[in-house]
């Protein structure tokens, strides 16, 4: 396959080139031959990689429905995304555990790669537990995260917890031999943080929603997570977050600014009523919130309309293509993705100067 005429997202800026690839890139560069796909000046960027999403069009990473994933990963790559982390709610062991085993046994048809599994809990604090359910709050637990990696084939690579919670520091250090550890759902105190960090945490999960605000004289997790140089993650849905602090959060952590979409089962669906976790929501107007609450419940949005949503609230495009794509692989050890070089997967979306969507490669396979 050879792509000609395009602008291509190299390390962290683009070059006009030419690219060429069957399953890995071959070249870069300005290619003799029939072009396959005539960019017309448009881009090819890296695949995008959700490290936080539990789900879309009517399915849900939780429920642990083998037949639910496959329509997933086709959502998934139908916008953008070319690997990701299935990400589970707080739940029972009984309900997390069959869940694991079908992310484990998944064997895609196409579509995007699940790159590994995200346990967005159980191990949060009551305070902050925001649309996660209080009834399936569990204290940090090494061996319960053990048993559930091992139910999901070893597929962990991302866990958030409440590091002020009892036996945290303890479960921090232990778990972050096998996976990254991100701070959220907390309202743990600077120092507290501080000493998270110091044990092998590494990232903070969906900064600013589930955790204390950032203080002149209690800089909390965000302060702490900038002094450890830890990674950050933004719901840039323009809901979560205004506009005006996700141009300062990215001034404050560059290029370890993670986008994500969080988004639910709601995601590529009509306004209405779903779940999540076991509790009701209402989305209307895209918005997902706790129903009968104000309560945000994470979003409606996908990987691509959080890039466009940055770039039009000031971002840069090359700034927010490094936070779609290389600053998240990276964030959480996947070192083949979210990148592109010669060698690597051909996994590379297609934009045109608007930033519409031409086409989508997973593993040079066209997908869109």
């Amino acid at each position: 396959m050879l792509i000609k005429n395009a602008k291509v997202f190299i390390g962290k800026s683009f070059v006009d080139a030419d690219i060429r690839f069957e399953d890995t890139v071959a070249e870069v560069g300005r290619l003799e031959g029939e072009a396959d796909l005539d960019a017309q000046g448009g881009y090819v960027i890296p695949g995008l990689v959700d490290i936080h999403t539990h789900g879309a069009m009517g399915e849900d990473f939780s429920d642990g429905k083998p037949e639910g994933l496959q329509p997933l990963a086709d959502y998934y790559a139908a916008h953008g995304v070319t690997s990701y982390l299935a990400t589970t709610m707080t739940l029972k062991e009984e309900t997390l555990t069959p869940a694991m085993q079908a992310i484990r046994d998944f064997q895609p048809r196409g579509g995007a790669k699940c790159a590994g599994v995200h346990l967005e809990g159980p191990f949060l604090c009551y305070a902050k537990r925001g649309a996660q359910a209080a009834e399936n709050l569990h204290k940090p637990d090494a061996a319960l995260f053990h048993r559930l990696n091992e139910a999901s084939g070893g597929k962990v690579k991302l866990v958030t917890v409440a590091c002020e919670e009892e036996g945290a520091l303890a479960f921090i250090r232990e778990v972050s031999r096998t996976a990254a550890v991100s701070l959220g759902h907390s309202v743990a105190d600077y120092d507290t943080a501080m000493r998270a960090f110091a044990a092998g945490a590494s990232h903070a999960t969906h900064l600013y929603n589930g955790m204390p605000s950032f203080l002149h004289r209690a800089p909390g997790i965000i302060g702490a997570a900038f002094d450890s140089g830890a990674s950050v993650e933004l719901i840039c849905d323009g809901l979560h977050i205004h506009p005006a602090a996700i141009r300062v959060t990215y001034q404050i952590f560059g290029e370890k600014l993670n986008l994500i979409s969080d988004s639910l089962r709601c995601a590529g669906m009509p306004d209405g009523d779903y779940t999540l976790g076991g509790q009701p929501i209402t989305v209307k107007g895209g918005k997902a919130v706790l129903s009968g609450t104000d309560t945000l419940a994470g979003s409606s949005i996908s990987m691509l309309d959080a890039l466009r949503n940055v770039v039009r609230f000031g971002l840069s495009l090359p700034e927010a293509v490094y936070a779609a794509s290389t600053a998240p692989a990276d964030a959480v050890g996947l070192t083949e993705a979210g990148r592109i070089r010669t060698g690597l997967p051909a996994d590379l979306v297609v934009l045109d100067r608007d930033l519409a969507l031409k086409a989508v490669f997973v593993d040079g396979q066209r997908q869109k």
